[in-house]
């Protein structure tokens, strides 16, 4: 329970109408959460304005309002706090509610198209490992230590955000690792948090379908750099383009990781097979469990934090040699009959081509590449043919097939991706709407020595259409087809 005066103090108000002595027991954006003695924030979404439901908290107990406009009629005995964006507003309000977790442990954000649950998971799992209590804030699930929380999103909401890092506080954590998408970033949901660290792993075409361009898809990755504390670091992938551009404006100390040029973190592949890679860091020799030049970068964006964060080279060498692959990415399942299934997540054209350069480096040559892939539904239509030329680009044989079509039809999907292929390339595409029948029919075409590579769904147990998700696990039907 905290005073509105207090919950309220860290941001610029318009107005205010009411007393700000009153106790405040609970924060909502949400208004069928609110309950008596909460704040409801009302917020102007992509897809609703929160503003409509103003009445509907008021009558389920809320005793202020946080808006941008006041409403035509102000109830006696509620307090309305008018602010000019209150998306942006809710994040400060929210981490004051919660007594300021991110300021007692040390937070480190993770951004970029691809990689971010790899990286911030190996450091939850490192840091673990080295004996220190941990929180993790994933796309794949959030851990207070051992205690697994699901999610729905990427980056949660300010509020459950809040409560989460506060959570983690009260369980002793001394560290937390959370993705930062550039959703979450343009919509302030990290807003009034204090990060430690930020790492930057690369930037690709994504989410054009809310973003509309890559400048603002690029411009919402920058902004997370730019609110960083002096007293941060900012670890950035000097291999991307986009890298140096990222923290132009940045106060945080700068670090760079490569694998191709001079940076303060580097590394080369020595040997890479499917069970792992030897590699060198920084002049030390080390074998990891993974394989793939893009997942190097990731093992150096670990690496470089661990000691940006005060640990010694030779102790983040050990433990890194025994962490493993995050699930599904690269996920290797070996079939009786000799050929490898690889299921990963990768679901853009970027990530498509880093999956299959890392299988074609183990291969070299030895073996034929089958790739199913599909397309996300109600999502960026414009990467779907990149996809295809891609996959097709670096496989003896593409199957595209439904990937989570949710409102979409996925015939109507698979159009669009074939749409990218020229009418050689369609010759070695087959297209099967069923996505079980799909991998059904790259595992019947594998031979001893080949790849089957699934791509798109990776961790995920579900596939969901028309607005239901229905079970489905790309490594369960891998498995069960193994097995029959």
């Amino acid at each position: 329970m905290m005073k509105l005066e207090q919950l309220i103090r860290d941001i610029t108000t318009q107005k205010v109408v009411g007393t700000t002595d009153i106790d405040i027991c609970g924060v909502d954006i949400d208004s069928r959460k609110v309950a008596q003695g909460h704040l409801f924030a009302a917020i102007r979404g992509t897809q609703v304005d929160g503003h409509r439901f103003i009445d509907k908290a008021i009558a389920g107990g809320a005793t202020a309002i946080l808006c941008e406009t006041l409403p035509e009629t102000l109830i006696e005995g509620v307090t309305y706090v008018v602010v000019n964006n209150t998306e942006e507003a809710i994040g400060p309000v929210a981490t004051t509610f919660f007594d300021k977790p991110s300021e007692k442990l040390k937070l480190v954000g993770v951004t970029g198209t691809n990689g971010k649950t790899t990286i911030a998971t190996l450091l939850y799992n490192m840091f673990r490992k080295m004996g220190h209590r941990c929180g993790l804030l994933s796309t794949v699930c959030n851990y207070i230590e051992d205690e697994v929380l699901p999610t729905e999103h990427t980056t949660p909401d300010p509020i459950e955000l809040n409560e989460l890092l506060h959570r983690m506080v009260e369980a002793g954590c001394e560290y937390a690792f959370m993705e930062c998408s550039s959703h979450a970033i343009h919509q302030h949901r990290i807003g009034g948090l204090r990060f430690a660290g930020g790492i930057f792993t690369n930037l690709t075409r994504d989410h054009m379908d809310y973003h509309k361009t890559v400048e603002n898809y690029r411009n919402a990755k920058k902004a997370f750099f730019d609110a960083l504390p002096r007293d941060a670091f900012a670890i950035i992938n000097a291999d991307d383009k986009n890298g140096a551009f990222m923290v132009q404006n940045s106060k945080a100390t700068v670090k760079t990781y490569s694998t191709r040029a001079m940076a303060d973190f580097r590394a080369k592949i020595l040997e890479c097979h499917f069970e792992g890679m030897y590699l060198e860091i920084d002049g030390h020799e080390i074998g990891v469990q993974f394989i793939g030049k893009f997942n190097v970068s990731n093992l150096l964006a670990v690496y470089g934090t661990a000691i940006m964060l005060g640990k010694p080279a030779d102790e983040v060498l050990l433990v890194m040699s025994t962490l493993k692959s995050v699930s599904g990415r690269l996920q290797p399942i070996r079939s009786p009959q000799g050929f490898t299934a690889i299921v990963d997540y990768a679901h853009t054209p970027d990530a498509l081509a880093n999956v299959l350069n890392a299988i074609h480096e183990v291969l070299n040559g030895k073996g034929q590449v089958i790739t199913v892939c599909g397309a996300g539904g109600n999502r960026d239509k414009g990467k779907r043919p990149l996809m295809a030329q891609e996959a097709v680009r670096q496989s003896d044989k593409l199957i595209i097939t439904s990937d989570n079509p949710r409102f979409e039809e996925p015939q109507a999907i698979i159009d669009d991706m074939m749409a990218g292929l020229t009418p050689q390339q369609r010759k070695k595409t087959l297209t099967i709407v069923d996505r079980r029948e799909a991998i059904r029919a790259a595992v019947m075409m594998a031979s001893k020595g080949d790849v089957v590579l699934v791509a798109g769904k990776g961790h995920e147990n579900y596939q969901e259409i028309k607005g239901v998700k229905h079970h489905f696990d790309d490594c369960e039907v891998v498995s069960e087809l193994f097995n029959s």
